[in-house]
């Protein structure tokens, strides 16, 4: 894969235009951005192929061929981007949605992207992008990218088991290239060279940036999700037997348990994003009629409001699905352990926005000021929501036709609760870190001052001779250099 990388790099060499000339045909240059997307593509529907022909080889009776599980492979990897599929083998005949993507998987295909990006941008002899080329290079990886995206949808369509929604992959597959390209871009080579009135968005984006919000909104979201990894984590050690279960009851060979394993595996990113939710306050569906939240466990809102208004008793909920990772499903009232979710949120945001306006304590004339920390902070915390509405929407979706139609957090919910979590006091919490970061080398200076000065005061005086009756010891006498003071024997 080096090798090719550096092929590539050197047929996009010769496309580029010399120091202070005019640009040469994009034939080669593009050609070879365009083979970066396609190699992207590859690399990841070749490792998800290799994975499912690994669980097909092992199965002891395989009921369909290796051409049936390359199309489920194909299928996986197209759900990886947020394409929605369908399953056509369920026992009332409807085909039955899915909805969930795989975090894990989608991450894998968000970095093949971003290395593609990476090394057509930055060869091995260039340290600096050439300002705009990022983003020609993000269009022609992108181009790529979908064109093989095309191909996999055209061959699953016609037949198979699951089989992808055209309108979806075609919305979804393109939004993820373009936004992980061009996010990818814009960190290497910079805004891209806009003129007249499609300048103003990069100029707003640009502006947004100088405020830090960006990398604010960024660190809460990690801290937010990485608590919502640890609450689960520690869920699923507490109720380990039931998560045993469960997986020693859905398969007995092991081919079935390493399809299982593995499965799980590529949704632990999705059950951190569940747990960051359970903590916000808004919680998750585990179906139509049972929601898990920290302080109650109900029918979704939405739901709920459509009984109502058709006069319908709500029926029992119905018992989790049985899944591994569905073992940690918390009890109602852990309000309180939950809470550490918004803490962690809040504290990060708070803590990034201070070193964002006081980036140098001893410099307090270059800090900014206390509305500009409020407006970053502000700008974080709808960053912030924006970012966990993603989250959530990429984490749950539907996993069927009936009580299973609603599966996972509520995106919108969620996006407004972390955002007002920030909002509220994390703009508190960062003034007060700003004006600690402020006024601590006050303090110091202070300190450092009173110290020697107490010190001075405890060091011991010498006492005067009129005090005891005794003269001070003078000078030494000087010393006789004459020669027969140097030689008396002599």
């Amino acid at each position: 894969m080096t090798r090719v990388s550096a092929l590539l790099a050197a047929l996009a060499e010769r496309g580029r235009p010399p120091a202070g000339g005019r640009p040469r045909r994009l034939t080669w240059v593009g050609g070879a951005w365009m083979f970066e997307g396609l190699l992207a593509a590859g690399l990841g529907i070749g490792a998800v192929s290799a994975v499912v022909l690994l669980v097909w080889t092992t199965s002891p009776h395989p009921a369909e061929g290796p051409g049936t599980a390359l199309r489920v492979a194909l299928d996986l990897w197209l759900l990886g981007h947020g394409t929605e599929l369908l399953r056509f083998d369920t026992p009332a005949g409807v085909p039955a949605p899915i909805g969930l993507t795989p975090l894990l998987l989608a991450a894998f295909c968000g970095w093949l992207l971003n290395r593609a990006v990476r090394v057509s941008v930055l060869p091995d002899d260039a340290p600096d992008a050439r300002p705009g080329e990022g983003f020609r290079a993000a269009l022609w990886i992108s181009a790529g990218y979908c064109l093989a995206a095309a191909v996999a949808v055209a061959h699953t369509v016609p037949e198979g088991p699951i089989r992808p929604v055209p309108p979806s992959a075609a919305l979804h597959l393109p939004l993820f290239a373009l936004a992980i390209t061009f996010a990818t871009a814009w960190h290497h080579s910079g805004p891209p060279p806009l003129r007249g009135p499609l300048r103003r968005p990069t100029d707003a984006l640009l502006r947004l940036q100088e405020t830090g919000a960006p990398r604010i909104a960024a660190a809460a979201l990690c801290a937010v999700c990485g608590t919502g990894a640890l609450l689960a984590a520690v869920a699923l050690a507490r109720h380990h037997a039931l998560a045993q279960t469960a997986f020693g009851n859905l398969t007995g060979d092991w081919s079935g348990r390493l399809a299982v394993l593995l499965l799980a595996g590529a949704l632990a990113p999705n059950a951190a994003v569940w747990a960051a939710c359970y903590g916000l306050g808004p919680g998750f569906a585990l179906g139509t009629h049972a929601l898990v939240a920290p302080l109650s466990a109900s029918p979704p809102a939405a739901v709920a409001a459509a009984a109502a208004a058709d006069g319908r008793a709500l029926p029992a909920p119905a018992p989790a699905p049985a899944f591994p990772l569905l073992a940690a499903v918390p009890a109602e009232g852990l309000f309180a352990v939950a809470l550490a979710v918004p803490a962690s949120g809040v504290l990060i945001a708070a803590w990034f926005a201070a070193r964002a306006a006081v980036p140098d304590r001893s410099a307090r004339q270059a800090a900014a000021g206390p509305l500009a920390t409020v407006v970053s902070v502000l700008l974080a915390a709808v960053l912030a929501g924006a970012g966990i509405v993603v989250l959530a929407a990429l984490a749950g979706g539907p996993m069927g036709t009936g009580r299973l139609a609603v599966f996972g957090p509520d995106r919108w919910l969620s996006g407004l609760a972390v955002c007002a979590w920030i909002a509220v006091l994390g703009t508190p919490a960062a003034l007060v870190l700003r004006a600690w970061r402020l006024r601590r080398p006050r303090l110091a200076r202070t300190l450092g001052s009173a110290v020697p000065a107490t010190l001075r005061r405890l060091k011991p005086r010498r006492r005067a001779s009129g005090n005891t009756g005794r003269a001070e010891p003078g000078p030494p006498p000087p010393l006789d250099r004459r020669p027969d003071a140097m030689h008396p024997h002599a």
